[in-house]
């Protein structure tokens, strides 16, 4: 038996962002292992203005909120982190529920720049089940420090989706992001 809405009991998640969706030009959800930086990433872009729901039936919370950028109205969602889509735990079946049935426009895959290898699991799961990705190497500045170098132009290529490199704590950094994800979105 597959993933299916009624199996999981999505249903209820998308129910509940519909009327959200109703309110911007693009959702984009935001996924990656845990202490990636996708909180960080996610408060610097909304301006930490955001509104956090429990889905029905769970305790762990997903938390929206709203971007301008280019005139246009993100919405994004902060999903909680996951190593996998085969779920373990309550908030991995969250995040798992989100990106097979949440129909984002976009999905951004943040991982660790200083550890790659453990977060492409999530990366290749998520290939699989949509093509509106982009990948953002966070925590740039931590590799640096460990003289970790990574070709984001080659991963990029290797891949076949975009790749973005990101220190979260630079908000000038996640510019680059932004126009990628805007072009992701409009493509």
């Amino acid at each position: 038996m597959g993933l299916t809405k009624s199996s999981t009991g999505s249903r209820l998640l998308v129910d509940d962002l519909t009327f959200l969706k109703e309110n911007c030009d693009y959702v984009i959800a935001l996924a990656g292992n845990p202490n990636v930086g996708k909180s960080t990433i996610f408060n610097h872009l909304t301006g930490m203005h955001q509104h956090t729901g429990n889905w029905p039936g769970k305790t762990v919370s997903n938390a929206t909120g709203n971007c301008i950028y280019q005139d246009t109205d993100f919405l994004f969602v902060d999903i909680p982190g996951t190593y996998s889509i085969m779920s373990n735990s309550e908030e991995e079946e969250i995040a798992r529920d989100y990106i097979c049935f949440g129909n984002p426009d976009c999905t951004v895959i943040v991982v660790d720049a200083t550890c790659l290898e453990r977060n492409l699991n999530l990366v290749f799961q998520t290939m699989e089940i949509t093509n509106k990705i982009v990948v953002c190497v966070n925590l740039l500045d931590e590799a640096k420090k460990k003289k970790i170098h990574i070709d984001l132009e080659k991963l990029s290529n290797e891949l076949g989706v975009p790749v973005v490199g990101t220190t979260a704590r630079k908000k000038k950094t996640l510019e680059n992001l932004m126009n990628t994800i805007n072009q992701v979105c409009t493509r």
